[in-house]
């Protein structure tokens, strides 16, 4: 960390469930209940017959492939993923929902070895198996010492921020929510006597409800990241509504809005020197080989580190490392998929005063209105 800046490593969707348990060293119940497909072996069947054999089992490393390697060399201050899969061996399946992630708990070292400071929990999968599955996974992730936001025995723990200290004595502080609109039912809000999720409704107060009770026990240096599970899965549209959220946050007191849900990476702006990503995007997931949607290249994934001013939570810079899921495993992205990825992002923000530029070293970053760095080549 630079004296004056605190580094935060920003992951979207980690999904380790489902085809990505069954090719670690304990697999759980493959028993799927979605409309086509019965056996979570069939989308280890569908990667392969895309990209190749894929060993079994697998080390704990795999998932994650050149990721950790990179990580490591970035060193951030803060790791933040959104842990989008329950971990358990208990529950039934919800049956309101067609598709179902957990992974086992004995698998937990796939997760461990990214070493996240927070996994946040607001999200439309976490639940998957009942409060008796999210109630195992607190307790297995709690276990680990893992450090978790948005999800709780009430809806007390479900609020309650993450706090991660930094070099200089400052710290990051996360809080996690999550909306309707990522497909939580609201059956699973926590409640003051019931576990669940820690769900924000969609109105134009909603802001007040996060923001407040953080001004309370803010600290000089602080960094406020908010973590939101909002909005469809694909697509490039943001919601007026979405925007105004957004907005309001940062103007409450938020530095960072780490957005996700959608599956593929969204628009990027950048509102009174604050940092707002749409959509981070998946960045572990099984959904390799399946059709559909290709025009957003989902197996494309990006990596975000976003360096804050830490006196002030304004950004100071934003690279994003680009990578490819294949054989169920992050690899670097040629230079062709780089920049095809800079180019879209670049396209879909430049309406909201940010620009995506592509690096010598096949990277991407972000320039905006009063910020914009120079040095870079455009990706357009």
């Amino acid at each position: 960390m630079h004296s004056d800046t605190v580094t935060l490593f920003l992951g979207g969707d980690v999904m380790l469930g489902r085809g990505i348990d069954q090719i670690l060293a304990h697999p759980g119940d493959p028993t799927l209940r979605e409309p086509l497909v019965t056996d979570a072996h069939d989308y280890v069947a569908l990667a392969e017959r895309a990209n190749g054999s894929i060993p079994r089992p697998v080390d704990f490393r795999w998932p994650w492939g050149i990721a950790l390697e990179i990580l490591d060399r970035a060193a951030p201050d803060a790791r933040i993923i959104n842990l989008e899969t329950s971990v358990t061996h208990r529950g039934e399946f919800e049956p309101d929902k067609q598709v179902h992630y957990r992974m086992a708990p004995e698998n937990l070292p796939a997760l461990e070895i990214a070493r996240p400071d927070v996994c946040t929990l607001a999200n439309n999968h976490v639940l998957d198996f009942g409060r008796p599955g999210l109630r195992e996974t607190l307790a297995v992730l709690s276990g680990a010492g893992l450090t978790t936001a948005g999800a709780g025995g009430d809806a007390g723990a479900a609020r309650r921020p993450a706090t991660i200290p930094v070099d200089g004595g400052g710290r990051v502080v996360v809080v996690a929510v999550g909306m309707a609109s990522s497909g939580i039912p609201w059956s699973w809000a926590a409640t003051g006597d019931r576990a669940g999720v820690n769900l924000l409704p969609a109105w134009p107060g909603a802001a007040r409800d996060v923001v407040d009770p953080l001004r309370q026990g803010r600290r000089d240096g602080d960094v406020v990241v908010i973590s939101l599970h909002w909005g469809t899965n694909w697509g490039h549209e943001i919601t007026r509504q979405q925007r105004a959220l957004a907005h309001a946050l940062i103007d409450g007191g938020v530095d960072v809005v780490f957005g996700h849900s959608s599956h593929h990476p969204r628009l990027i702006e950048v509102h009174r020197g604050r940092l707002i990503l749409y959509g981070c995007g998946d960045l572990i997931n099984d959904y390799e080989g399946i059709s559909g949607h290709e025009e957003h290249r989902g197996d494309l994934r990006l990596l975000y580190l976003a360096s804050i001013r830490a006196d002030t939570g304004v950004l100071a810079a934003l690279r994003m490392v680009p990578l490819r899921a294949r054989r169920l495993r992050l690899e670097r992205a040629s230079t062709r998929d780089t920049r095809w990825l800079g180019a879209t992002l670049d396209l879909v923000s430049r309406p909201f005063g940010s620009r995506i530029t592509v690096t010598s070293g096949d990277e991407l970053e972000l320039e905006w209105d009063g910020g914009r760095r120079a040095g870079v080549a455009r990706s357009s």
